[in-house]
């Protein structure tokens, strides 16, 4: 008689066998969005500019490791790159959000911080959040740069932001370990394209 199966055991492999294929179709389908984002980042650096990132919950999280990523260091020692994540004041988020609303907590710091140029770099896992979709709005009308990862939620954002990553998936774990990994990826394209060490060219 064959030994019952433990469902912890079946579930740990069914999380992990759905984030690896998740991953595989990102690979398929959007290694160039990938690559596009990280170009775009690697521009506003070396034009003097500024990448400010956002994000909601597990995103806001995403959101200060890859400025940490970029003001701190990923494989090399070199100089700190201009980047902050908007999601840690909390003196300012919770002013706005009680003298205004929580809808307004990014929008109000992007009209006070971005210049035309800079890159807002937004994570949703639903694509839907309207302090997300109002800080993209207000970031347009400075004449900064949009990035957008997102879930298939937000697939319909196409053309409001001028690079959008859909990772397939409704599943917000899965989604999440996706965008932290096309992160990576982004951030290492990014510092050895101005830092030269062979692991990218412009």
């Amino acid at each position: 008689m064959a030994a019952a199966r433990d469902p912890w055991t079946e579930e740990a492999r069914r999380a992990l066998e759905t984030s690896i294929e998740v991953k595989r179709i990102l690979l398929e389908r959007q290694l160039d969005v990938i690559v596009a984002v990280a170009r775009r980042m690697e521009q506003t650096l070396r034009r003097d500019r500024r990448i400010y990132f956002i994000g909601n919950g597990g995103s806001a999280a995403d959101a200060q490791h890859l400025a940490a990523e970029l003001v701190g260091k990923f494989y090399l020692n070199r100089r700190p790159l201009s980047a902050e994540a908007l999601t840690t004041n909390t003196s300012a988020l919770t002013a706005i959000a009680n003298d205004l609303s929580y809808a307004d907590v990014f929008a109000r710091q992007v009209e006070g911080h971005l210049r035309p140029g800079d890159l807002l770099f937004a994570l949703s896992t639903s694509g839907s959040s309207p302090n997300i979709l109002g800080a993209l709005k207000a970031a347009r009308a400075l004449g900064a740069q949009t990035v957008l990862f997102t879930g298939e939620g937000g697939s319909g954002l196409a053309g409001q932001v001028d690079e959008l990553l859909v990772v397939p998936s409704r599943d917000t774990p899965r989604i999440q370990e996706a965008h932290i990994a096309a992160g990576h990826i982004a951030c290492a394209l990014v510092e050895a394209a101005l830092f030269g060490e062979g692991r990218a060219e412009t």
